[in-house]
């Protein structure tokens, strides 16, 4: 998976999440509880991403 569908992903998933809050009748908490679930779940993959790379190039730090 390359960064740009990642990214694309990322775009994708928030902007459904936005759709879906906006049509049911939450509260702003639950809201951000949501949004806070998919920007965590993308920053992981992203990472995942990122160390996958780094361990293709054989690189000496692996962290991200």
């Amino acid at each position: 998976m390359t960064i740009t569908n990642v990214l694309f992903r990322l775009m994708l998933v928030t902007a459904l999440v936005f759709s879906v809050v906006a049509c049911e009748k939450n509260n702003a908490e639950e809201a951000g509880e949501k949004i806070d679930e998919v920007v965590t779940d993308v920053g992981n993959k992203v990472e995942d991403l990122c160390e996958d790379v780094k361990d293709k190039a054989d690189a000496k730090d692996k962290d991200c």
